[in-house]
């Protein structure tokens, strides 16, 4: 079950930094405003890898303990803290080089949600019925 949970993980990290690549090519393409400095490649990335980790470990921790019903408890506390982590790219300070950054929680703010929609995208693949 913990392997299931590792490659539960890392797929959800991929399809969150994809869609978080696409998301930042169609904000710069709207805004002509430049944030690479701040979220690379290599950040988003890892921060994507970092989260969905953290979850699917957060995931399997709480259904060993409460079985089925800690499916619904896991689905609230991280729809919980989803909505709280909003306030993270909104206080973010930027360097003082950085191109308009009152235009930067335009980016961060849906990448927040990014790894929740990966993970309940993913999650039905990965129960153990099917």
């Amino acid at each position: 079950m913990f392997k299931k949970a590792f490659l539960q993980a890392i797929l959800v990290s991929l399809l969150a930094f994809i869609a978080a690549l696409i998301y930042r090519k169609i904000y710069f393409f709207a805004t002509e405003t430049d944030f690479s400095k701040v979220l690379s490649l290599v950040r988003l990335a890892s921060l994507s890898l970092l989260i969905s980790l953290l979850v699917a470990f957060l995931n399997f921790g709480i259904l060993r303990l409460l079985g089925n019903r800690g499916e619904i408890l896991f689905n609230l506390l991280f729809s919980l803290m989803t909505f709280a982590s909003v306030i993270i790219p909104i206080s973010i300070t930027l360097p003082l080089n950085i191109q308009s950054p009152e235009l930067f929680p335009g980016l961060g703010v849906p990448m927040v949600f990014f790894p929740a929609i990966a993970w309940y995208t993913v999650n039905p693949l990965f129960k153990k019925g099917s």
